[in-house]
């Protein structure tokens, strides 16, 4: 049997209990500080308090600390970890190698996506110097999946929707390079969504002012059983700067699509308790949405790019076709509603955005009518009437319990069976007088018994079994079911096991030089590498920037996207190398065409 965990964000508490309710396995959200989102921090109190509401559906809490460390800042790290295990945290997600040098405690340890986690190799040397659980890069297909679960023993997790960076996870220096903002210090600047002309050698603008590096947001909805055949376990929604919306639809969305799968197939199972139902249709494109992609799960496709913009699209509409003096009609125009955001693509190439005032049948009567032609395709990216159904109750999760009443010597009991198996005794003491309505006596009990709204539970099943037909007051035997719930709940929490930090073996990392790539920003990640088989360690870029190196490393290739590549037959006309230039800023290109990857440096 499988434990299939759905994992999703939490830019904050409210995010957190958002998508416990919405259906996620497990959540994962930043602490204070040392997060590779440090404009998405949260107190340790926050985190406990999420901590007490997930484990009662024995959902995990993975607290990201995934950032490149100082010297200076080790031992303050050291001691946040100990308080984030104390608030009750299942693992810890880090990049950073000092901290396995730290005193730690008993908490398990994920390596984030961060460590560059795309090779047999390194996800081995992660399984056996102690993680758990290893972040796959999202670059991988299926097969390269397949073969790392195939070879290790480790949990592997994969992202599964959600933003893309177009430079390997831990790999990109632009930022850091530019304005000493560290994408591995949670401080991305985000140059990769900037326009650039793309140059020759010879000067010649090849294409002009597009988002070359810009990719569309990942979609791996209708991939998931593939996904857990390749050896997943854990599919992670980017988007821990999203808002509750987006955790409310996105976190929907998958797990009907994850339930699905699990229901039909006696292979998997859900990672946590509770079921979830939906009071609204989740839909991925009414929510911040830059296109969507599968990227290189299925293979290398040229579509992964949004050149036009680097901002929310959102759904389809249709065309426009027909402009009036103040209003214009649109195919499907008779799906908007008053207050709608919608946008397109002028004939410049740059996207505009307007909002609707009203809506007549299939005219359409904007707040200030744009520059808009016959023909153009329109999109809405902000559904009013959906947004207002996520603003109200929209999902709720319920355990379900079996109930017996039962006549005992000294009294009654309530039993209580839950979906996990936990049981639940509650004794009571107290006289028994016959009833005077004994035919009203067992709808009664039930119907007092089975109101569990203002609890994580539902009633499945309410069993009686009395001697006679007692007479039991309705607010007596509400006070009853409400201590045995109280009791039930004390049980469940007493009962919950946490993962502890796994045994590190000897391990050799396989290679006898590291360069800046490797990320070593203090002296317990240096002496984490020699110890195991590293003889010469260089500084990690953050802390000497290394001269005419490449800023990124990338998978997605520009001329592969535009039709340019070599290996396909394509026949240069232009004269290489090219450059990306953005104003003052100019980056060259390099093409490793036996790796198929693409280089990008500071020129």
């Amino acid at each position: 049997m499988k434990y299939i965990e759905l994992l999703s964000p939490a830019k904050n508490l409210e995010c957190g209990l958002a998508a416990i309710n919405h259906g996620a396995d497990a959540v994962y959200i930043g602490a204070s500080q040392f997060g590779a989102r440090a404009a998405a921090g949260n107190s340790v109190e926050d985190i406990a308090t999420l901590v007490q509401y997930a484990h009662q559906f024995r959902v995990k809490v993975l607290v990201a600390l995934n950032t490149v460390l100082t010297d200076e800042q080790l031992p303050e790290a050291e001691k946040l970890i100990w308080e984030i295990y104390n608030a009750g945290a299942d693992a810890l997600i880090i990049q950073d190698m000092g901290i396995l040098k730290l005193n730690l405690p008993p908490i398990s340890l994920h390596a984030s996506t961060q460590t560059d986690n795309r090779t047999l190799e390194k996800v081995k040397f992660l399984q056996d110097v102690g993680f758990s659980r290893v972040v796959l890069a999202r670059e991988l297909t299926l097969s390269q999946i397949s073969e790392i679960s195939a070879h290790t023993n480790v949990e592997l997790e994969a992202f599964v929707h959600g933003a893309l960076c177009v430079s390997y996870s831990g790999q990109c220096y632009m930022s850091e390079a530019n304005c000493q903002r560290s994408a591995n210090r949670g401080q991305c600047a985000q140059y990769c969504r900037l326009p650039y002309h793309l140059v020759d050698a010879d000067e010649n603008i090849l294409v002009r002012n597009k988002h070359l590096l810009s990719l569309k947001d990942l979609d791996l909805s209708d991939s998931l059983e593939e996904m857990m055949a390749a050896g997943v376990t854990s599919f992670k929604i980017e988007g821990r700067l999203k808002d509750v919306d987006y955790v409310k639809n996105i976190t929907s969305l998958y797990r009907k699509k994850l339930d699905k799968i699990i229901d039909e197939n006696t292979t998997y199972q859900r990672a946590s308790a509770g079921r979830t139902t939906l009071f609204f249709e989740p839909n991925p494109e009414k929510s911040f949405r830059r296109g969507n992609t599968n990227y290189f799960l299925h293979g290398r496709q040229t579509d992964i790019v949004q050149l036009n913009t680097p901002k929310s699209l959102g759904e389809p509409i249709g065309k426009v076709t027909y402009i009036g003096r103040n209003f214009f009609e649109v195919h499907n125009g008779n799906l908007l509603n008053n207050g709608d955001g919608l946008c397109f693509v002028n004939k410049h190439g740059d996207l505009t955005g307007f909002r609707v005032n009203r809506v007549e049948r299939k005219q359409i009567f904007p707040a200030e009518m744009p520059k808009i032609s016959d023909g153009v395709m329109l999109y809405r990216n902000q559904d009013q009437a959906f947004d207002k159904v996520l603003k109200g109750k929209t999902a709720e999760r319920r355990i379900g319990v079996k109930m017996l009443f039962k006549e005992s010597l000294i009294g009654f009991s309530i039993q209580m069976t839950d979906d996990d198996g936990i049981v639940c005794v509650f004794d009571i003491e107290c006289p028994k007088q016959p009833a005077q309505k004994p035919d009203s006596v067992y709808d009664n009990i039930r119907s007092q018994l089975s109101k569990l709204g203002n609890s994580i539970y539902e009633a499945k099943s309410v069993d009686i079994e009395i001697n006679e037909p007692w007479f039991f007051p309705a607010s007596l035997l509400s006070e009853w079911r409400r201590l045995a719930i109280d009791q039930l709940n004390k049980i469940r929490i007493d009962s919950y096991k946490r993962e502890i930090k796994k045994n590190a073996i000897d391990a050799n990392f396989g290679s006898k030089e590291l360069t800046y790539r490797a990320n070593v920003t203090n002296k317990l990640s240096e002496e984490f590498y020699l110890e195991h088989g590293v003889e010469d360690v260089m500084s990690g870029f953050e802390v000497k920037a290394e001269e005419n190196v490449p800023l990124m490393f990338c998978k997605h290739c520009i001329k592969y996207n535009l039709g340019w590549c070599p290996k396909q037959g394509y026949k240069a006309t232009f004269k290489e190398p090219l450059f990306l230039r953005n104003n003052d800023q100019v980056y060259q290109l390099t093409f490793d065409c036996k790796a198929c990857e693409m280089h990008i440096t500071k020129y």
